[in-house]
């Protein structure tokens, strides 16, 4: 399955989905993705019945907003394809570098990213509302002007 487009038509489908993925309090509501797709540079990109992804380019760089698989669908390769899908997004969009943060806790994630070329650069203390630190990853989406 290819991820498609998703826009703020989405937002109710994609927030169902995103509770699906994450804890009640960690979950978005339709207002908040819809919010999140109003952002300058932001789009989604979904697999319906699995998964979605949002993100943000702007200045060069982007950032995973969120990415979110239903638990039903993990393991058969929709997040490597999501994930994929917004790093070209972003690229087509002119930015050279792709950012997340992901629960320093969260092994099965920090594999996916891994596995897409995304390498430690920080960490944030405290980040999530349980208190615990997010892992800050970039990945480089285009090679460096060559230098004369």
């Amino acid at each position: 399955m290819t991820p498609g487009p998703a826009g703020a038509a989405e937002a109710a489908a994609l927030a169902a989905l995103h509770a699906e993925a994450f804890p009640p309090a960690e979950a978005w509501g339709p207002d908040a993705i819809a919010l999140m797709l109003g952002l300058p540079g932001a789009f989604g990109l979904w697999i319906p019945e699995a998964g979605f992804v949002l993100a943000r380019a702007a200045g060069g760089e982007a950032e995973i907003l969120t990415l979110a698989v239903r638990p039903a669908a993990r393991r058969q390769g929709h997040g490597a394809r999501l994930l994929a899908a917004a790093l070209a997004g972003a690229a087509a969009r002119g930015a050279a570098a792709m950012f997340l943060e992901v629960a320093a806790g969260n092994a099965p994630a920090q594999a996916l990213y891994a596995g897409q070329g995304f390498a430690e650069v920080g960490r944030r203390r405290r980040y999530y509302a349980d208190g615990s630190d997010a892992l800050v990853l970039r990945r480089d989406l285009q090679p460096a002007p060559a230098r004369k």
